[in-house]
């Protein structure tokens, strides 16, 4: 029986012979073809500066740092999102204050959520575009102005995905994207800060390496011969091999985003008015980058026993996400509790991730429709 995986990746010829480019010249580290993929992300993301680094969370992470978050701050976030999101706030000492959803229609955190969760203590704002769907970045903006708030941007879910006349990534302080095998675009491990600021990324590219003044691709091409450490630093380096795959991913993403719509469009088609079914997004304003595709089951849907029999037939599901406040560990570090965000909860024990990669086929998701469609007729 073949398989319908929850995600593939979309590698060819020309991934392939530009990694062997880059292993043909014994620099394998971070050098000259990451510079590359830097510059050509911050033009395609329309900002002044892409910083590549070793994975997501090290984009989050030097972007909390670089905006000063202090231990006694707080930060606002949403607890729908990959734990990564609320964990850079922890790493600074600074404590997230969840923020609830907007509604069953649109899984991105709520512009009045925020404003009701906003403190003394409160430094900024971290939303997360899910599923590559845009925040109400307009109301959030404002909120941030009115307050003195930073924005940083989680848009691990949204390379190519743009609101009015901005890619998500430019549009708050800084952007944070995730190249993990599971994206849109795909390096392995690796990530992207992005930020039009000159101060923030002075301080991000310094930090990404020990707090370094030079690099060693500097002193390898004898433009330095010694350096100094200036700031806390960590090695948050990303590697050219890495980023010769993020170049060539980067020519293929507009079309498999556009892949990914039409896909997207025939779920929607073939789940019109089914019962117990309930479809996010349905509206949204901006272009998405459709990295997922979440639905709504109805209380009386069993998703364990959907999950393991779609799991039968060959096909993967997932669940996006947990919410936060409700692992084990953020209740014993902050006492939360259920009832805290009750949109949030109730997505988090309603929602089903279906397959969504460009190399489906139509038949693919008639496959997965007519399987729970046949599965919902035992309820």
């Amino acid at each position: 029986m073949e398989k319908i995986l929850l995600s593939d990746i979309d590698i060819g010829e020309e991934e392939i012979n530009k990694v062997i480019g880059v292993l043909n010249t014994k620099w394998i580290s971070m050098g000259e073809i990451t510079h590359q993929f830097e510059q050509k992300f911050a033009k395609y993301i329309g900002v002044k500066h892409a910083i590549a680094v070793s994975n997501g969370t090290a984009a989050l992470h030097l972007a909390t740092l670089a905006s000063e978050i202090k231990p006694g701050d707080e930060v606002i976030v949403p607890s729908l999102t990959f734990v990564a999101t609320s964990n850079s706030i922890l790493y600074c000492g600074a404590k997230p204050i969840f923020a609830d959803v907007q509604s069953g229609d649109n899984l991105t955190i709520s512009p009045e959520s925020i404003k009701e969760k906003i403190s003394k203590k409160t430094k900024g704002i971290i939303v997360m575009h899910y599923g590559g769907y845009p925040c109400d970045m307009k109301s959030i903006m404002e909120i941030a102005r009115d307050y003195n708030l930073f924005v940083i941007e989680d848009a691990a879910h949204a390379p190519g995905a743009r609101l009015t006349n901005k890619m998500l990534g430019s549009i708050g302080d800084i952007g944070c994207f995730s190249f993990f095998s599971n994206k849109n675009l795909v390096t392995g491990e690796g990530g992207m800060v992005t930020t039009n600021n000159d101060e923030f990324a002075k301080k991000i590219t310094r930090m990404r390496s020990h707090g370094m003044t030079t690099l060693s691709w500097d002193r390898y091409k004898g433009r330095a011969f010694t350096y100094d450490v200036t700031t806390l630093g960590y090695n948050y380096r990303t590697n050219d091999i890495s980023s010769a795959l993020g170049l060539c991913q980067l020519d293929k993403l507009n079309n498999n985003n556009k892949i990914r719509k039409y896909l997207t469009n025939l779920y929607k088609k073939y789940f019109l008015e089914t019962e117990f079914i309930k479809i996010p997004f349905k509206e949204f304003e901006g272009l998405p980058s459709y990295h997922i595709f979440p639905i709504l089951l109805d209380k009386k849907v069993n998703r364990e026993k959907l999950m393991a029999s779609l799991k039968k037939k060959g096909i993967q599901t997932s669940i996006h996400f947990p919410p936060i406040h409700l692992f084990s560990y953020y209740r014993k570090a902050f006492g939360f509790k259920e009832g805290l965000l009750p949109l949030t909860e109730y997505i988090g024990k309603q929602e089903l991730t279906l397959p969504l990669h460009s190399l489906l086929k139509k038949s693919d998701i008639e496959h997965i429709v007519n399987q729970i469609h046949k599965f919902l007729k035992t309820i």
